[in-house]
């Protein structure tokens, strides 16, 4: 079975919006800036701006306040899951971890599987050299443990 040319456009909107929001998550740590500075800074920046053109902006909007305004409970999701304090991750590390929590907790629509690989593939572009084999596995005991019926709690 081939996807849609909706279902394609859809998939590829949603890749740059996590893109985006991976990029304002982490922005948010460094800065503690609201959501609105952080969305206007993405306007003002120029090559942000374009790729914001081609996301799915509700998609990119649902991560990031998820995260800004839950993120206790975010973190509650995957701190457990870590062999060392969350004061010790790398900031990329920490935001791909929050966004993969939101997205395994609020949008069950994505299967798990993507979220997994759409987190690793995110931190081979943004975090350090071998940090994707880290999140890899964090992010899929994350997924066993909020997708249980979906990855049978393996």
């Amino acid at each position: 079975m081939t996807d849609s040319p909706n279902t394609k456009q859809l998939i590829s909107q949603r890749q740059v919006a996590r893109k985006l929001a991976m990029i304002a998550i982490y922005q948010w740590q460094m800065t503690q800036n609201s959501y609105q500075d952080i969305y206007l800074a993405i306007q003002d920046d120029r090559d942000l701006s374009k790729d914001f053109r081609k996301c799915d902006p509700a998609y990119f909007q649902s991560l990031v306040r998820f995260v800004i305004e839950n993120q206790e409970d975010v973190d509650a999701l995957f701190v457990p899951l870590l062999d060392r304090g969350v004061d010790m991750l790398d900031q990329i590390e920490l935001a791909a971890l929050r966004l993969a929590a939101t997205e395994l907790q609020n949008h069950i629509d994505v299967p798990y599987k993507v979220v997994v690989n759409e987190s690793v593939n995110l931190t081979k572009k943004f975090g350090a050299d071998q940090a994707h084999k880290y999140i890899n596995g964090v992010v899929d005991k994350m997924a066993r443990q909020i997708r249980t019926l979906e990855t049978g709690g393996l």
